[in-house]
């Protein structure tokens, strides 16, 4: 029986929970590091993060630095003296003195095809950008923002529907998977790690919310885009009389036209069809401010469109 590496785990949220769970049912995970309670909700009361609760369910030491080159953290991590680091989706950029502390140094698990999308939304952007796959890449830790060495990557093809809530949950499981392979590797001396090259870097910036905003002046194909890669937050959203009307489910239509963008060309119990500056885009689920989510149908009907009339 192979010997078991001693880990701490860097992670907040949901994505982190899979490939913790698989270093936990294999390796000796001795502590778990996560982001600070952060207040959430109308009452502002301080909500621990996925990873917390995960780790409180299992008994383990949890460990929350406000900084983390505060130096009774860093104490606490020397004597913990772990062979291996590992950070999935922890939210901060570690300071050289823990990058240097464990045996086999501080791998990463990133949700793209580095050197592409690196950064802190690459689930999003693979989507905004079209892309036909991602992936998820293990790597080798260096202060620079996801530059290190690879050690493992595992390829996931990206479906026409996929959205990024569904493509988070694939490639969360995909990552406990590849980070299971390259421990396993790292035992038997087979992990030989390689650097990134520098012709393909491309970098995902935090999502913010004014990235939801689309018009019908947009292709269509643009706006469902948007559509799949910003669910659960923050919704590609457009106006309609002034209301925000955030959009849930769209489909792009490959239609020719010549009427303005904006213009509802269809309306059935499938949904309110929009022309786009490029096509056509088939509204099928929506929320307006202040109500419920319900069918684009029901919308239409609620706001009394008519085909022809302009969404505006």
């Amino acid at each position: 029986m192979t010997q078991k590496y001693k880990i701490v785990f860097f992670g907040t949220p949901e994505f982190a929970i899979p490939p913790l769970e698989g270093i936990f049912e294999r390796e000796t995970l001795l502590a778990v590091v996560t982001q600070p309670e952060k207040p959430k909700g109308r009452g502002l009361k301080p909500s621990p993060s996925p990873v917390k609760l995960w780790a409180q369910n299992k008994g383990l030491t949890i460990l929350e630095p406000e900084k983390l080159k505060d130096e009774s953290f860093i104490t606490k991590l020397k004597k913990l003296s772990p062979d291996l680091i590992i950070v999935c989706a922890y939210g901060k950029l570690l300071p050289k003195i823990i990058l240097e502390l464990p045996k086999y140094g501080c791998w990463n698990i990133h949700a793209s095809l580095l050197p592409k999308y690196r950064g802190a939304s690459p689930i999003n952007w693979v989507l905004l950008n079209g892309e036909s796959k991602t992936g998820i890449t293990i790597f080798l830790m260096e202060e620079g923002l996801d530059t290190g060495p690879i050690l493992l990557q595992k390829e996931l093809p990206i479906l026409e529907e996929d959205t990024a809530i569904e493509l988070n949950h694939k490639l969360s499981q995909l990552a406990k998977e590849a980070i299971i392979e390259a421990i396993e590797l790292h035992k038997k001396n087979l992990l030989k790690p390689f650097p990134q090259g520098n012709n393909e870097v491309s970098y995902a910036p935090l999502i913010k919310k004014e990235d939801g905003f689309f018009t019908f002046e947009e292709p269509a194909i643009f706006i469902e885009r948007k559509v799949r890669a910003l669910l659960p937050w923050p919704t590609a959203y457009t106006y309609y009389k002034n209301k925000l009307v955030k959009v849930f489910s769209a489909k792009a239509v490959l239609l020719k036209h010549e009427t303005p963008p904006g213009t509802i060309l269809n309306l059935n119990p499938e949904g309110i069809l929009v022309a786009t500056s490029e096509g056509a885009i088939l509204i099928k689920e929506v929320q307006m401010e202040g109500k419920k989510k319900i069918s684009a149908y029901q919308f239409a009907c609620g706001q009394r469109l008519k085909a022809g009339a302009l969404w505006e």
